[in-house]
């Protein structure tokens, strides 16, 4: 009852942000809830313990009782990274192959080593000392773009579709990546009988990560063959519901990635399945209510994101180290995706080539937006003496890259484009 009543206050200040934003401010619709929720946040902790101090206190409890790790990680990630899969054409992925796979893996890797060193070295200037352990911690939670608000925030950008694919495929796949490499990098930091060797470590990626593409290919195509057979929108959106849900729990069981495996379960839906297994009526009405699932669930997320303000207690304590941060992050995002990219010359020989011009270059590199799935991993940390000052900096972060990087990244790509 208590998780009905957290999602019922959620949904309706949702739906009243999304009005006041598409009334007032006209912002694209999920970083306008956010701002608002921000601004709200921001209100209660200057005027709330004067004016309305019951309201405050049973606010701050619903907000703390909500577990947002949990709630992403375990439900929400799952649901909207197969929405977007469901909608992404695969051959536009197979095209540029290669290179997304080099840029959700290698560059995910490259990208959390250089924010360690960076962040180990420049931390004493600015009077922090914090352990390279917990640096690296920081450098795994924020180097993966995230994929919810990536979809969310290109989709209402109107950024090219050409360019999006190439965005959105390095998005979709480095999630699971960047989430085991964060388990075993925080496991090293604190659990010292964990035997950090190359074997075992590689043995959690290959069982995490192909074990999650081989499960999500499983249902994918199993979903099809069942959905060919009736053609039917209700019961086909049922099991695709029935994909997401039960697949978490498989997933789970199995130990390997439920992130990854949600994605190739939607793209083979929205793909082989949409050619082989629908109708124009069950594409239509099968695309439409994960849409709107899509939607509702993007609205929630950002409203949250907005809300964690008020779980922060020193955030402009913090303030100097998180803009030191933001450019570290964004530095490492540009050295991490380009020199990938000068290595494509090597692999011409082989037939091999990329389609990333600098044009497109520079897009990927700003469109590479941190959101929940940062905050999310940043707050699964147990409690230590180093755990609020990685979710402060984090926060401000993800709130640079969501309102700077998502505001600018579509007349960015438009200016390439022109210039192209």
């Amino acid at each position: 009852m208590e998780l009905y009543y957290t999602f019922s206050v959620l949904i309706v200040l949702a739906s009243f942000f999304a009005y006041l934003n598409l009334r007032f401010l006209k912002l694209p619709g999920t970083i306008g809830i956010m701002i608002i929720a921000m601004l709200v946040s921001v209100g209660i902790r200057l005027l709330g313990d004067s004016y309305f101090p019951a309201t405050t206190k049973h606010f701050f409890d619903l907000i703390k009782e909500f577990d947002f790790n949990e709630i992403l990680m375990g439900a929400m990630l799952n649901f909207l990274l197969f929405a977007g899969a469901l909608h992404v054409n695969m051959a536009d992925l197979k095209e540029q192959k290669v290179p997304i796979m080099i840029y959700s893996t290698v560059s995910v890797v490259l990208s959390a080593l250089i924010i360690s060193m960076l962040l180990f070295y420049i931390a004493p200037l600015l009077g922090i000392k914090i352990p390279y352990i917990f640096c690296l911690v920081f450098g795994t939670l924020i180097s993966p773009t995230d994929p919810i608000v990536v979809l969310g925030v290109l989709k209402e950008a109107k950024v090219p579709k050409r360019i999006e694919t190439k965005i959105v495929g390095e998005s979709l796949f480095n999630d699971g990546v960047a989430v085991v490499m964060f388990a075993v990098v925080l496991k090293m930091a604190t659990d010292p009988t964990f035997d950090a060797t190359f074997s075992s470590i590689s043995l959690l990626f290959i069982e995490e990560g192909i074990g999650g593409l081989l499960l999500g290919a499983v249902f994918g195509f199993t979903a099809s063959r069942v959905m060919k057979k009736i053609d039917d929108y209700k019961v086909s959106v049922l099991i695709t519901l029935s994909i997401v849900t039960g697949g978490f729990l498989v997933a789970q069981a199995l130990h390997v990635s439920s992130p990854l495996a949600m994605v190739v379960a939607g793209l083979i839906i929205g793909n082989y399945g949409k050619k082989v297994a629908m109708s124009e009526v069950t594409k239509d009405y099968l695309g439409k209510f994960w849409e709107l699932i899509d939607e509702i669930l993007n609205a929630v997320l950002f409203l949250f994101i907005g809300f964690e303000l008020l779980l922060l207690p020193n955030l402009d304590k913090q303030l100097l180290t998180g803009i030191v941060a933001i450019f570290i992050v964004l530095f490492s995002r540009l050295t991490s995706i380009v020199l990938p990219w000068k290595f494509f010359d090597i692999f011409k020989f082989f037939g091999i080539k990329s389609a990333y011009n600098k044009g497109s270059l520079m897009v990927l590199v700003w469109g590479g937006i941190r959101g929940g799935v940062s905050i999310a991993l940043v707050l699964s940390m147990p409690e230590s003496e180093y755990k609020n000052l990685l979710l402060e900096v984090t926060y401000i972060v993800v709130l640079f890259s969501i309102v700077v990087q998502g505001l600018t990244v579509g007349k960015l790509a438009k200016r390439v484009l022109e210039k192209e």
